[in-house]
């Protein structure tokens, strides 16, 4: 058997990681709801979304279920947003290839 105490760290790296990942369900929300993407940034998505995984990854390696827990809920979150992203760049691409043909 394992030692099942919390310590101070533990309780601050929960507190951490609870609070990181409820601070992005209210844009990933407003994102898909309202499919507005036009101010968010691809490049700082694409990468937050890669640093996100990384992160888990880590947690994985480590068996920090903390890390675990939070930076899969996130990448979800992110990822979610970053593909809405990705497909308004497309679609806005597409719509001046088709403008500037007429």
């Amino acid at each position: 058997q394992g030692d099942a105490t919390v310590t101070l760290e533990d309780m601050i790296g929960a507190a951490a990681a609870i609070l990181t990942t409820l601070s992005f369900i209210p844009q990933a929300i407003k994102v898909v709801r309202t499919r507005e993407t036009e101010a968010i940034s691809l490049a700082m998505y694409a990468l937050f979304t890669m640093g996100v995984t990384l992160w888990g990854i880590y947690g994985l390696m480590t068996w920090q279920w903390s890390i675990i827990i939070a930076n899969g809920i996130t990448v979800i979150l992110a990822a979610t947003i970053l593909s809405l992203k990705i497909s308004a760049v497309l679609s806005a691409a597409g719509a001046r290839r088709r403008a500037a043909r007429n």
